[in-house]
This record gives C-alpha cells, sequence and structure tokens, in this order.
C-alpha cells in the first residue's frame, strides 16, 4: 500500500500554510486598521485652495490625534469636515476640506488692504499665492472654534465665507507630503 497521494498531501500542506500565514497576518491587519482609524490617516488634496503650499493631487498624511493633549495653533494646516454654514458655500457631498488654521478661540481677526490681522498684528505670510483681495472682520473667534482661510485666499472657500470651525470638526493635523515623490517632506 502506497501512502498519501502527492495532490492530497500538497492540499494539506498549502491548507497548514494558508492557516499559519492568516493566524501572523490577523494581528498585523488588525494592527493597521486599528492604527488608520485612530492615529494616522492618508488624505488627497484635490483642489488648488491651498496653493503654492499644497497643489492638486498632493498626498498626506495626518495626525488625527494631534488635538488630544495639545491646542489648535494658528499656522496648523488641518483636515476638517465642513460645518454646516460651510456646507451652504461648498456643497453637500464634499466630505472634507484641507484648510491653514490663522486664529484660535479668543482671537480677533481682521483682513483689510491685503493683510490678514489677529489681535490687531499684521502676520508674515510667505506661504501666500497672493494677497487677498477683499475686506472681512474684525470677528471674534468663538469658544471651541478656530478660523481657517486658503493659502490661495482669493481661490477658497474657508473662514471667510462661511465662518468659524468647531474643534469637533477637526479630523486631523496634516505633518507630512508622501505623494509626488519629488515634493515629499514635512508639511507646514
Amino acid at each position: 500500500m502506497s501512502g498519501p497521494s502527492p495532490l492530497r498531501s500538497f492540499a494539506r500542506r498549502a491548507r497548514h500554510e494558508l492557516v499559519d500565514w492568516v493566524r501572523s497576518s490577523l494581528p498585523a491587519l488588525a494592527f493597521i486598521v486599528a492604527f488608520r482609524v485612530g492615529v494616522v490617516d492618508a488624505y488627497h488634496v484635490p483642489t488648488g485652495s491651498m496653493r503654492p503650499t499644497i497643489v492638486e493631487g498632493d498626498r498626506f498624511l495626518g495626525a488625527k490625534f494631534a488635538y488630544w493633549f495639545a491646542d489648535p495653533e494658528a499656522g496648523d494646516i488641518v483636515v476638517f469636515r465642513p460645518p454646516p454654514n460651510a456646507r451652504a458655500v461648498v456643497g453637500p457631498d464634499v466630505p472634507r476640506l484641507v484648510k491653514r488654521i490663522v486664529a484660535v478661540e479668543g482671537d480677533v481677526v481682521e483682513v483689510s488692504g491685503g493683510v490678514l490681522r489677529v489681535n490687531g498684528a499684521a502676520k508674515r505670510e510667505d506661504y501666500l499665492n497672493e494677497p487677498p483681495a477683499y475686506t472681512m472682520g474684525p470677528v471674534r473667534v468663538p469658544e471651541d472654534c478656530v478660523f481657517v482661510l486658503g493659502d490661495n485666499r482669493n481661490n477658497s472657500a474657508d473662514g471667510h465665507y462661511w465662518g468659524f470651525l468647531p474643534r469637533s470638526d477637526i479630523k486631523a493635523r496634516l505633518f507630512a507630503r508622501y505623494w509626488p515623490i519629488g515634493r515629499i517632506g514635512a508639511v507646514g
């Protein structure tokens, strides 16, 4: 009598390898999912509202935990769910926006003469595409809110159109560009 058939032996080895692979891969997969859900996520920017800092098609990593233990700061670039007042401007189907925080709760914001002023002080903004061609404010940023503007001020549906961003709508703070390869690096 001969031993098990080669096909049966192969099937047994293959099943054993598959079970072993699944057992060793599940913890890694669970870690990746948990990491992405709670810690870091990838974001794609489809518009030019943040030019020249962010160009259409750039891809970023965002820290979802950034504001668990710290407050948002002026200069942070954030991904957020558009609040209801922004949805009236950008449309109901836009899942998220990317803008720069220029003021935090309690700050007084004003834009005039092509200059952003926060608490009366003119802000130096070397990252702008061009100076804003509109006037706004002065307005005080309410409690638990921030004020966001795009770096492409004259072509950005941002806070100067729709007002303040509740902190609870912030999803992540962008920290690194990973695409395109020629522009890989920190963002800010």
